[in-house]
């Protein structure tokens, strides 16, 4: 067993075996409910995981499942989790097959000998010789290919629950029992009622094991996008410490451990680089098709591949703190959770076995009311009501699609938190976002400079940069940018005397004995300075430069539009979504902005306090909002917004911080995630809806509904082939998820 190990939260992740369906769910999530310090317990059908909460150990809950009858065990590393339940389920998919192939093997021979006419019944000593041999062999089969579903239902009983184990056993062993009894004790049943059902018992186990190895199969697929993010990392990585040139399993590298890459290697670890040149593809993190130029000084991060350039980077971040392990363990963790739409199912599922018992039962009143008392007919309908009900597929509806969507949202560089956020990310109305940072780059520039005839442009430059070296505001780095290039290679004495940072207008200083100002129109007016001569006022942001007598040059600085806002914009509108812009830039700015990108509504000049109250209008309105922003200085908005949408900064990824957090800085990414969102909740619905049609039908048809019209009863074994196939479909349904079609992708390739 795996001991308890301290951990600095009290959250963590169990692996669990056993659960065979939603009834099992249920008793599995009354057992950790119950447990000693347990606060919040999730449990994953799809997956067979649940995320605690608790304040106990994790001996305490594997204890309390063990007593349950289920085993399972702590998952401390994602990666070695997921091998190892790859490595469950195929072995699960081995056995399930060959239980399938024993219990079919049988059950084919015995239906077509029925079928061409064999007496399937007992007339003489003889056929109860022969037949208790076949029964015999059928009790052999049935133990060798359900004994799982007995020893579970005999363990689900123990602890007062019930599950899908129960119906299968209740089903296939009256269905045996009934035919020994008949061969054993001929006499005791009229001659119309010695009929006997030893194919029916092992072909509906062999189907329904061939239904869940077919399952598992389908299953399988659904975490391919967490396993690809697994794959992404490599074993072993090449590390540098002077002359010496070794290497290193992933495992063992240290912080700030030198590690060289070579073209078209993988990058083990976070890094920074500290030698070389090259580009680096972090599509497979970012979803940004584009390699990224990477010099000294730059960021590296651990599964993304270097281009045709050597690189030395010094290690920064290893094991579970790189961002590919913290994508992992997030991907990981919101597949596990579950979206408000499952409570109905959960609520369904807890009561749907016992009722089915009922249903059952009172199907059998009923055939012995109106059948004449025939075993035959209450056998059989009372036993299709059993095998068609089971609600694997129930139990399967929500978490196999919320894996896939949430595992496809981070394929394209939207990390969701949980299955809540998902949902309401379906059902946004508006979607708000920040200027700077969101839709511009949060980078200005200066895109264009006028100077006095009688100004000498160096010497304004030189005189710029002095300034500007002692401020602190936003544009000071564009200004000093833009005059670097222009500056003489002479070395300059002179220094800045006097300087002052002049809030809200901007900085003065004295330079070899004058007296400078370099700042916006209202210090320019304070000074007494005419603007007039300056060429027109374009809709960029103007700093003025001037000496006590003339304004010398002026300086038009934009925040650059991000590449593919434009058409993330015009998606967003496509998909039926309000767009509305916040920002505390100057109006001017604002609208030309809103123009360029099509933007309807905008606000600007807004404090943070502001766009807070923008947004809980907006959801006074009765909107459902979304808000992007940057994540720090957006955080009262992002907050009370219905989902928050972090854009993050390179490896420094907030994803506590909001909602849903985006590994990129394109608003593309946004789109892509909320159309993800739409199309797994309405692929959810279908599933739900889907079984509760197939067990609202199928138990009144197993019933005998349609036998006084048609003199048709459903045979159990044809039940058992539904109920397996229901499943099947609900897993093959959620994964058309992984082929959907993303196009605001292509602006992100493009």
């Amino acid at each position: 067993m795996i001991t308890n190990r301290p951990k600095s939260s009290n959250q963590f992740s169990l692996s669990i075996q056993g659960m065979r369906c939603a009834g099992c769910v249920k008793g599995v999530q009354k057992t950790l409910d119950n447990a000693p310090g347990v606060i919040n317990a999730e449990v994953n059908f799809a997956n067979h995981s649940a995320q605690i909460t608790t304040n106990g150990s994790s001996d305490e809950l594997l204890k309390a499942l063990k007593q349950a009858g289920y085993q399972g065990s702590v998952i401390y590393d994602a990666e070695r989790s997921e091998q190892e339940r790859q490595e469950k389920q195929q072995a699960e998919y081995h056995y399930k097959r060959r239980s399938a192939a024993y219990g079919i093997g049988l059950g084919i021979p015995l239906m077509l000998y029925g079928v061409l006419g064999g007496e399937m019944s007992v007339r003489s000593l003889s056929d109860q010789f022969i037949w208790g041999g076949v029964g015999l062999l059928t009790l052999w089969v049935m133990i060798q290919a359900g004994q799982h579903y007995f020893r579970g239902a005999l363990k689900s009983l123990s602890n007062g629950q019930t599950n899908m184990d129960t119906l299968i056993a209740l089903g296939t062993g009256s269905a045996w029992l009934y035919s020994m009894l008949v061969v054993l004790l001929p006499t005791w049943f009229p001659d119309n009622t010695r009929h006997l059902y030893f194919e029916a018992s092992v072909m509906i186990i062999g189907l329904i094991n061939l239904g869940q190895a077919l399952e598992l199969r389908a299953r399988q697929k659904t975490g391919q996008a967490l396993r690809r993010l697994l794959d992404l990392r490599p074993k072993i990585a090449t590390c540098v410490d002077g002359d010496q040139i070794y290497e290193l399993p992933v495992e063992q590298i240290k912080v700030n451990q030198i590690i060289r890459i070579r073209s078209g290697e993988k990058i083990p670890v976070d890094g920074q680089v500290i030698e070389g040149q090259s580009t680096v593809n972090e599509a497979m993190l970012t979803g940004e098709a584009m390699p990224v130029e990477k010099n000294i000084g730059d960021t590296v991060s651990a599964g993304t591949v270097n281009g045709q350039g050597r690189l030395l980077f010094k290690a920064t971040r290893v094991g579970s703190d790189t961002l590919l392990a913290q994508i992992i363990t997030q991907v990981d963790k919101a597949q596990n959770s579950k979206p408000p739409i499952s409570v109905l199912a959960d609520k369904v599922s807890a009561v749907f076995v016992p009722c089915v018992i009922v249903i059952a039962l009172a199907t059998a009143l009923v055939w012995f009311w109106f059948g004449q008392g025939d075993a035959s007919y209450i056998l059989v309908a009372s036993m299709s009501v059993l095998i068609i009900a089971c609600p694997c597929a129930l139990g399967l509806a929500t978490p196999i699609s919320t894996m896939i969507g949430i595992g496809k949202a981070a394929e394209h560089g939207g990390l969701i938190r949980n299955g809540d956020a998902l949902q309401r990310a379906s059902e946004l109305t508006t979607i708000v976002l920040d200027k700077t940072g969101t839709i511009t780059t949060g980078k200005p520039k200066v895109v264009q400079h006028w100077l006095n005839e009688s100004s000498r442009q160096t010497a304004i430059f030189s005189q710029v940069t002095k300034l500007e070296e002692g401020a602190n505001h936003p544009l000071a780095n564009a200004l000093l940018e833009h005059c670097q290039p222009h500056l003489s290679t002479k070395n300059e004495t002179s220094t800045v005397e006097g300087f002052e940072s002049l809030i809200g207008l901007g900085v003065q200083g004295n330079i070899e004995g004058k007296s400078y100002y370099l700042g916006n129109e209202r210090l320019m007016a304070e000074k007494g300075i005419n603007i007039d001569n300056a060429i027109p006022h374009s809709s960029a942001t103007r700093v003025y430069f001037a000496d006590d007598e003339q304004l010398l040059a002026t300086f038009d600085i934009k925040d650059p539009i991000k590449k593919g806002a434009k058409e993330a914009i015009a998606h967003f509108q496509q998909q039926g979504l309000q767009v509305v812009m916040l920002t505390g830039d100057h109006p001017t700015v604002a609208q030309q902005v809103a123009t360029e990108l099509g933007i309807d509504h905008f606000q600007a000049q807004l404090l943070p306090a502001d766009k807070l109250n923008s947004i809980k209008n907006y959801q006074q309105q009765g909107k459902v909002v979304g808000m992007i922003g940057d994540g720090i200085n957006d955080a009262p908005a992002l907050t009370q917004a219905d989902v928050g949408f972090a854009m993050s900064a390179g490896t420094d990824v907030a994803m506590e911080s909001a909602d849903i957090t985006l590994i990129s800085n394109d608003l593309n990414s946004v789109a892509d995630v909320i159309q993800i969102s739409k199309a797994t909740l309405k692929n959810i619905k279908q599933n739900l809806w889907g079984a509760f049609a197939y067990n609202s039908l199928g138990i009144p048809i197993a019933a005998g509904l349609l036998f006084p019209f048609t003199g048709w009863l459903l045979s159990p074994i044809v039940a058992g082939a539904a109920m397996s196939l229901s499943s099947v479909t609900v897993v093959t349904n959620a994964n058309r998820l992984r082929f959907m079609t993303l196009p605001a992708s292509k602006h992100k390739a493009s």
